[in-house]
């Protein structure tokens, strides 16, 4: 039986803020002032909030500006786009992240389509998406590009493979797809509406995984030797005497690490690439916005 290699985004994302930490002075030298990220939460949501105190910590450590603003959940749609517009207007600011989900009562896309897209970090504005699909240079989002990051690690040229993408999502599914048209894979999009969808991922040489449904993607889905992102993080329900239930994703590790090439676990797989990238973001944002090339690397 062999096993799958382990594909460590966690030792990955730790190397890219390290590298990310680097370029800072140098910005700062040639703009004046460091990068800064601005994150709006709004409502008191316990996981929301550990998100963006995470968030901001990592801002720091990377040498970069974190400015943390905080609305009620009782928050008006116009109060939060007047805070975002203001964002918008602050120079010290290159990086804006509107922290999802908004309460109920709020216009998430609406409030997104605020951001400047040459601010948008996220990569979530239309424009943002527009300039995704175009190939034109712009913001993408965090989480995908985290996952194109890990794939060409480990392969190199993604040029000619077949990948497939399961989940249609604005947040990892559509860009993610375009990210890797852009790599010049063959991509095709699945989901719960796809006929013979096992058959449909067993042709593909790369699978990426992010449906939001536990443990869904078995070992007999997979083609020997691909390799396997699995984007998905589910926790289950507690065990018989257990506290909490465990972390999984999206794929069957187990039986599918018997069968891939190379497979991303949960946790520690996608998740720290998200935050990385989100700095990643920033600094480049933040060379752009001060008239500067991009920073090489990155």
């Amino acid at each position: 039986m062999t096993t799958a290699e382990v594909i460590d985004g966690k030792a990955f994302a730790a190397g890219l803020r390290a590298r990310i930490a680097d370029a800072v002075p140098a910005f700062a030298a040639a703009a004046g002032r460091v990068p800064g990220l601005a994150v709006v939460l709004v409502g008191d949501d316990p996981a929301s909030a550990v998100y963006v105190g995470s968030k901001g910590k990592a801002t720091v450590a990377a040498g970069m500006a974190s400015f943390e603003h905080r609305l009620p959940a009782t928050a008006t749609q116009d109060e939060v786009e007047t805070l975002l517009r203001q964002l918008n207007a602050d120079d010290s600011v290159d990086g804006i992240l509107l922290q999802l989900p908004l309460p109920g009562h709020l216009d998430e896309q609406a409030a997104v389509a605020t951001i400047h897209p040459d601010k948008d970090v996220d990569g979530l504005t239309p424009v943002s998406a527009g300039r995704l699909a175009l190939g034109i240079a712009g913001m993408v989002p965090c989480t995908p590009y985290g996952c194109l990051l890990l794939l060409q690690d480990r392969l190199g040229d993604l040029s000619g493979k077949d990948a497939v993408v399961i989940g249609r999502s604005i947040l990892v599914g559509k860009p993610m797809a375009a990210l890797l048209l852009g790599a010049n894979c063959t991509v095709t999009i699945a989901h719960s509406r796809t006929k013979d969808l096992a058959d449909v991922v067993r042709r593909a040489d790369i699978v990426v995984a992010a449906v939001g449904r536990p443990e869904m993607v078995k070992a007999d889905w997979i083609k020997p030797g691909a390799t396997v992102i699995d984007v998905g993080i589910n926790r289950l329900p507690p065990a018989e005497g257990a506290a909490k239930g465990r972390l999984v994703g999206d794929v069957d590790y187990a039986s599918t690490a018997t069968v891939a090439a190379a497979v991303t676990p949960v946790p520690g797989g996608v998740g720290p690439m998200t935050i990385a990238c989100l700095l990643r973001n920033t600094l480049v944002a933040a060379h752009r916005r001060a008239g500067l090339a991009d920073p090489e690397g990155f």
